[in-house]
């Protein structure tokens, strides 16, 4: 998959040159992240207007319409992380009232669909990760902080400053031991 600056997400095979399909976002706001859940039959597409759209990968119109599209933050939406196949997910971003980090369910109707929403990073969360043997995710934000959650009881666990400008990056180790972070300076 390949985003760009106008909203359109490009899908390629690694043995053909031309695109697959190209699937378009409402409006044309930047694509921040793009992920393909653990089937790889569905993609999610997050946007800098604060959406996040998913598709089923294998259709075969010319201008496929997501499934589902949902304002996740008010101002933008940073990241995301599929916690199961794609009927549970996580986003990261900025939002107006400091609910930057997200827990929504993809099987209820969207006006419902909110798990839980942490207040967290004053100006907004830039990345997120999942930890599924431990159930928890971790969140990095503008001002170098990160934070870690307990998704099961839906609570901050830890809360630190890992570096002095905003986290841009985290990495998570297979066996869930350690985490590394990157950061824009």
């Amino acid at each position: 998959l390949t985003g760009a600056q106008d909203g359109s997400v490009r899908m390629f095979e690694w043995t053909r040159p031309q695109q697959l399909v190209c699937f378009q976002q409402a409006g044309n706001a930047r694509v921040t992240r793009m992920y393909f859940n653990s089937q790889g039959n569905k993609c999610g597409v997050a946007d800098g207007e604060g959406f996040l759209s998913i598709w089923q990968v294998n259709q075969t119109t010319s201008n496929p319409k997501p499934y589902l599209s949902w304002q996740c933050h008010s101002k933008t939406t940073s990241d995301f992380a599929f916690i199961t196949s794609s009927s549970l997910v996580a986003t990261s971003g900025q939002s107006n009232d400091n609910r930057n980090v997200c827990l929504w369910d993809t099987l209820v109707s969207s006006g419902n669909n909110l798990i839980h929403a942490f207040t967290c990073h004053d100006h907004g969360a830039t990345v997120l990760q999942y930890a599924p043997k431990h159930q928890l995710l971790i969140s990095g934000g503008r001002k170098g902080y990160i934070c870690i959650f307990d998704i099961r009881q839906r609570q901050v666990l830890h809360t630190f400053q890992a570096h002095e400008s905003a986290v841009k990056a985290l990495a998570l180790d297979p066996s869930e031991d350690y985490f590394v972070t990157g950061s824009a300076e």
